[in-house]
């Protein structure tokens, strides 16, 4: 019977992992499981938000400069180009502006 009842009694080290090891593993956790989500977020939707690249001292993102012709505006005018050739821009004005000027 004397076996059966010390077996019962928690150890020194049974007490240093259930007030100790414990809580400081849950706690570690814890953290990196706060720590994966930020990195996460930061990555995929924080780093494109201006407040918080302000907030974290980041540079602004540079601006894209536009090429100066794209290419639906060289369509555009290569179209005005042959309508001003055979004078149809003149027809599409109304008789009434075409007095005015």
């Amino acid at each position: 019977m004397e076996s059966l009842s010390s077996s019962l009694v928690p150890s020194y080290w049974d007490y240093l992992v259930l007030y100790f090891l414990r809580p400081i593993l849950a706690v570690a956790f814890a953290v990196s499981l706060l720590l994966l989500g930020w990195f996460l977020a930061w990555k995929l939707v924080l780093v494109h938000v201006p407040l918080v690249r302000e907030v974290c001292g980041l540079n602004k993102k540079p601006k894209r400069v536009k090429p100066p012709t794209r290419r639906l505006s060289r369509i555009y005018k290569s179209m005005d180009s042959r309508n001003s050739a055979f004078g149809w821009n003149e027809s599409i004005v109304p008789e009434e502006r075409k007095e005015a000027t």
